[in-house]
């Protein structure tokens, strides 16, 4: 902050307040200065668009009765279905497909155990003899079953669909629409060196591509779904709710299955109402929208991202704290990079590493609310979970969310400077203010007992996993953003730090970094096989942060922007009304 100095060399006193001066030699009152207004420093201006669901989601009101009754109205179904999994007169392929369902429908969390044990016995007795004389779509139903719940099937269940001679996929394959569909979404489930399924993918997808427009009803509608986004990339609630719509034949044979999976539903679409309620009216009584007008207003986008983490009924806490934080972020982000100056910057981020209330004197002004709720807001989490000795998880947060601020600065330092980093020294840095390590380690603080200080352990080595969806975040961001930061004369990307690095065009550098990704997805899809390094409950958020940064930034930056993907997402869940319980 620029200090105002007194410049005469006369040795006077300065002049601090014209009118109060009485002169001791009866003088006259001194004229007025010439005090020239402080210019107002050019900043940064994005001009994000507004938001476009404004106050809608704080006016729901909860009833608790209702709320209540979906709870008990779960109990017989889930029973029920419990025992078809778990019934030993079913034949495998009744089980696999049954399985495969309740996975899809987003309700095999209700049954890890049951689930685990069935897949357990049926994966010891697997003979890929079998698979010779089984059609397409059941293999590829079988081994998308097995993939999701970690169990390593083979590949090589599918290569007698291809030509011995040409090495090609046969023409049957493209005959059979429902297992080319199969095969399409299997091959999201790839590992390094399953050259079979790279070439699957390439294969399915061109073909389903060139016979989408024939198709008609329910098979045209899953094509056109899945092409747009497979459900292994997808958000698993939206996911659950478009299966549910157009695959009805798959489980429509299972009574208790339709019925659990309509009252689920229901039950958790009044819970998340409620839980974005809540996060929406924090943000209104915290007045962001008055003290720093200038960001991204996203609430129920942000609400969504995180719910796209974890969307059982009870991360509920661990869903607020985290959309909260999150939030934060977005306000230290835009600030950074739509607002403040580089001596601003520079304060903010040593009042964050600081990380006392001391040094809001500082801060500028517009700033100041945000550095308090900040401090607050962490502060009452820390006493909260004190109490069960569980403030390591909030410090761990803390201290990410200190990192991406200097990460942060280091970006703003680049652009003020105009330097464009090598492109080692951009993913370095890019990795950080991708926010993937503040949204992750956040993401824990409310998940219990599952997420102790051995988790966090694992957590800090970053383990292969963690890269690859850390990566998957900065690269799927850049590629879709850098034109719109470009045009903002905003620091460099992934995009123009790759083609400095290694002179390539911009075409080049895209599809170099999309490899990239790819690869990322198969360290990811490795890194959830059996046995896993820490539990499966602490490898889905990792996994479902990938996955929600392909639904925000698939096909345009979908965050800043959100009135194609994102907006559909919320209606779909949060305005639209769930299935009718009535027959």
């Amino acid at each position: 902050m620029a200090l105002v100095r007194n410049n005469s060399s006369n040795g006077r006193e300065p002049v601090l307040s014209p009118r109060s001066l009485t002169s001791p030699r009866g003088l006259t009152s001194p004229r007025p200065l010439s005090v020239q207004p402080t210019p107002e420093p050019v900043r940064p201006l994005a001009n994000f668009p507004p938001s476009i669901w404004a106050d809608r989601f704080i006016s729901f009101s909860l009833d608790n009765s209702q709320l209540e009754a979906y709870a008990n109205a779960l109990e017989e179904p889930k029973e029920a279905v419990k025992s078809l999994i778990t019934d030993t007169t079913i034949d495998a392929n009744t089980k696999l497909k049954l399985i495969y369902s309740v996975h899809r429908l987003g309700l095999s969390y209700l049954y890890p155990d049951e689930i685990d044990a069935e897949l357990n016995k049926l994966f010891e007795k697997i003979d890929l003899q079998y698979y010779e004389q089984v059609d397409l779509y059941t293999i590829a139903v079988q081994f998308q079953v097995f993939r999701h719940h970690g169990y390593k099937i083979s590949s090589d269940v599918f290569k007698k669909f291809k030509d011995s001679t040409t090495g090609t996929f046969t023409d049957d394959v493209t005959k059979d629409v429902k297992g080319m569909l199969s095969l399409y979404e299997s091959a999201h489930l790839r590992l390094h060196g399953e050259d079979i399924l790279d070439e699957a993918l390439a294969f399915t997808e061109a073909h389903l591509k060139k016979i989408v427009t024939t198709l008609e009803g329910d098979l045209a509608r899953q094509v056109n779904q899945v092409l747009k986004r497979p459900f292994h990339t997808g958000m698993p609630m939206v996911e659950a709710r478009l299966y549910f719509i157009t695959h009805e034949e798959d489980f429509s044979s299972h009574e208790s299955v339709v019925k659990l999976a309509k009252v689920h539903f229901n039950y958790l679409q009044l819970q998340q109402k409620e839980e974005l309620r809540l996060v929406s009216q924090w943000w209104k009584d915290m007045q962001f929208q008055q003290s720093v007008p200038y960001i991204r207003d996203r609430v129920p986008e942000i609400y969504l991202w995180i719910l796209g983490l974890y969307f059982e009924p009870y991360y509920s806490r661990a869903r607020i704290i985290a959309t909260k934080i999150t939030l934060f972020l977005v306000v230290l982000d835009d600030t950074y990079d739509a607002y403040a100056t580089i001596d601003e910057i520079r304060s903010i981020t040593d009042a964050i590493n600081r990380w006392e209330i001391s040094a809001i004197d500082q801060l500028p002004e517009y700033i100041k609310p945000f550095y308090r709720i900040l401090l607050n807001e962490y502060d009452d989490l820390e006493k909260e979970y004190s109490k069960d000795g569980r403030a390591f998880s909030v410090h761990a947060s803390k201290q990410a969310f200190q990192e991406i601020a200097r990460g942060y600065l280091e970006e703003a330092e680049w652009l003020h400077n105009g330097y464009v980093a090598t492109f080692p020294e951009y993913m370095k840095n890019g990795l950080i203010t991708s926010a993937y390590n503040v949204i992750s380690k956040s993401a824990l603080v409310g998940m219990g007992a599952i997420a102790d200080e051995e988790a966090l352990a694992w957590y800090e080595t970053h383990p292969k996993i963690l890269k690859a969806s850390e990566l998957i975040s900065r690269l799927q961001d850049d590629v879709m953003t850098f034109q719109f930061e470009r045009k903002r004369g905003q620091s460099a990307t992934g995009v123009d730090a790759y083609i400095k690095e290694y002179n390539v065009s911009e075409e080049v550098a895209i599809k170099e970094l999309m490899k990239m990704i790819e690869n990322a997805w198969k360290d990811i899809n490795e890194g959830c096989l059996k046995p896993t390094e820490v539990s499966v409950a602490l490898l889905t958020p990792i996994l479902n942060l990938a996955r929600m940064i392909d639904v925000v930034y698939k096909f345009d930056d979908g965050f800043t922007f959100p009135g194609k993907t994102l907006k559909d997402y919320i209606t779909l869940l949060f305005v639209s009304p769930p299935p009718s319980l009535e027959n």
